[in-house]
């Protein structure tokens, strides 16, 4: 690695505590680089009755060590909701020292207060770097589950990759805990590996122990469908009889519950033998649809009436319509 030479000239008598240098900072976006040598020469000015001379000092060079120093983020906003099968977590491991070092990645499925237990599939590495898992593209980390190098500020996006079990009810939680440990050690604060960081340096841990943690929530998030068709029936005579000529108007109610929510709902409904469709009677939530394709949400045509839902949230009702004519 080139080494970074910075030379500070300080007043006569100066001098710089090799503790102020080698001080354990959190990060070290204004910081000096491990392996930087730091020189210092104090000069004197004097007469000495033959007129002014100047003096230099002897010059003093400190070497800076390697800080190891790691933070863990989850990326995720909030738990995400997920069903039985695969999910993906989402984290930040930032190197916060001030030298190049790897980080070893373990994930914890098991942790206190889970409603239930994942399995840890794999640990990948972001190289696209668009945030989100595409397999095939984003590395795979083979145990034990370990980073390439990262610059001193430099951060890595790395998904944890889960398979959530059987099973699980509506509104359970679990969490996954990633942790990050320096390749080089880790330990309280200040302990020492000599001649272990940048060019030679020692490697010292910083205040974050050289490891970090962070969790990552999951909620399940279950949702059915459950469709309720009735039927009334108006006779051509001002009563209910299902005669030739009468009106039935069926109602199609869409009831989707849990706490997640569904996709691309669409409610189809044939007309019965012996019936027709009444043109212009289709209706959702009581607004009146066109018959046409395309217009909006329904359709009708010779056959069946069909209207797409879209995405439908737990809890939701939407209320279909349409009247037919016994033949």
């Amino acid at each position: 690695m080139k080494k970074t030479v910075a030379k500070f000239l300080p007043l006569a008598g100066t001098t710089i505590p090799i503790a102020l240098i080698l001080a354990s900072q959190p990060a070290y976006a204004e910081g000096v680089s491990a392996g930087t040598l730091i020189e210092n020469t104090a000069n004197a000015t004097f007469d000495d009755g033959s007129g002014t001379r100047t003096i230099d000092s002897n010059t003093v060079v400190v070497q800076v060590n390697e800080l190891l120093d790691v933070t863990v983020t989850s990326l995720n906003t909030g738990p995400v909701a997920v069903t039985p099968g695969s999910a993906v977590l989402t984290f930040e491991i930032t190197n916060t020292g001030n030298g190049p070092e790897a980080f070893q990645l373990s994930a914890n499925p098991s942790v206190a207060g889970n409603d239930f237990d994942t399995v840890v599939d794999n640990i990948a590495i972001d190289r696209n770097g668009n945030n989100v898992y595409d397999p095939g593209i984003d590395e795979i980390l083979t145990g034990p589950a370990t980073t390439e190098l990262l610059d001193a500020e430099a951060n890595l996006t790395v998904f944890v990759l889960v398979t959530v079990p059987d099973g699980v009810a509506d509104g359970e939680e679990s969490d996954v805990d990633l942790l990050a440990e320096a390749v080089t050690g880790t330990g309280t604060p200040g302990t020492t590996f000599v001649g272990q960081g940048v060019d030679g340096t020692n490697a010292i841990v910083g205040l974050t122990g050289a490891d970090d943690n962070a969790i990552g929530s999951m909620v399940v998030g279950l949702t059915s469908v459950d469709l309720i068709k009735s039927a009334t029936i108006s006779d051509p005579f001002g009563g209910s009889a299902a005669v030739p000529g009468a009106i039935v108007t069926y109602t199609v109610t869409a009831n989707v519950s849990g706490s997640g929510a569904v996709d691309e709902l669409i409610v189809t409904d044939r007309y019965p033998a012996g019936t027709r469709y009444r043109a212009g009677s289709l209706a959702l939530d009581g607004t009146s649809l066109t018959d046409a394709v395309g217009d909006d949400e329904g359709d009708a045509d010779t056959t069946q009436i069909s209207v797409d839902l879209g995405t439908v949230a737990g809890g939701t009702a939407r209320v279909i319509t349409f009247d037919v004519i016994v033949n």
